[in-house]
């Protein structure tokens, strides 16, 4: 399977998904679904009750859910996915209001993708009326979409000098984002408060612009020195974090403090309604 994932959002809240290109449809994360037509806390635990409550359900479980890589701030990581017709029996569990919505709702996001296949430009506009909808001003949206533009180059670059998808692109993330914030990605989720949500999205604009420049500083010093595999880009890794680390030592000192903040998108976006 070749898959891209992405987030999608139903009542501004966040979806996680992989396109399926051979099969061309999507796979949706289940524990969201479920996080969003139950609006439990504990998903996970709500999902072990229903597959009791349903044996049918449990018995069949493993026909139409796939663990599947799904792209985090810290790598790809395996969670468990069904496709359109998965996704409507499990709903069959599920007592809600929002069933029926959420039915319309995820062939609209089909639709839309086989419109953004044959216009790359509407997935852009799409990211943005979706940090929109979420609250992010202007000047954060246009960092955060030049953040994805400058990752897919990074990622790119990996996977042309042999990195392997995986464990090392989060090896080399986590190498990345220490080198300039002091932090492992694992820890700067924590250090903000976070669980699942994305750390790119929850950081400020500076912080932002750090990791843009720290990725591609590594982007760049790939294509010049050309190293091949894992081990040899480690070292450039550390070089391009270095980058961005003198400029936030630099913009540090003149601050007279850190901009590596506990904030995060709750903490500043604005509220639905209000404007800057």
């Amino acid at each position: 399977m070749t898959n891209q994932s992405s987030l999608q959002l139903f009542e501004e809240k966040k979806v996680r998904t992989v396109w399926d290109d051979k099969e061309e449809k999507w796979y949706f994360a289940v524990v969201d679904v479920v996080e969003v037509l139950t609006d439990s806390k504990n998903p996970t635990d709500y999902i072990k009750k229903m597959k009791k409550r349903d044996p049918q359900l449990a018995e069949g479980w493993g026909q139409f859910v796939s663990p599947l890589s799904i792209d985090t701030a810290g790598g790809k990581q395996r969670v468990n996915c069904a496709d359109t017709e998965g996704i409507f029996r499990i709903i069959q569990s599920i007592p809600s209001p929002k069933a029926e919505p959420f039915k319309q709702w995820m062939a609209q996001v089909a639709s839309q993708r086989i419109d953004q296949m044959q216009d790359p430009e509407l997935d852009i506009q799409q990211a943005v009326a979706d940090y929109k909808r979420l609250g992010y001003s202007d000047a954060w949206i246009n960092q955060r979409i030049k953040s994805i533009e400058v990752r897919k180059e990074l990622t790119d670059e990996w996977k042309r000098t042999g990195v392997h998808e995986g464990m090392e692109y989060a090896s080399l993330t986590d190498i990345i984002t220490k080198e300039w914030s002091g932090f492992t990605t694992k820890q700067y989720k924590n250090y903000k408060g976070l669980k699942k949500e994305n750390l790119r999205d929850n950081m400020t604009n500076v912080e932002i612009a750090l990791n843009i420049l720290a990725e591609a500083s590594a982007t760049e010093l790939s294509k010049e020195k050309n190293p091949q595999g894992f081990d040899q880009q480690k070292h450039i890794a550390k070089a391009g974090g270095s980058v961005a680390k003198a400029a936030k030592n630099q913009l540090e000192s003149q601050l007279g403090h850190s901009v590596i903040s506990p904030a995060k998108a709750t903490d500043y976006i604005l509220p639905q309604g209000e404007e800057e």
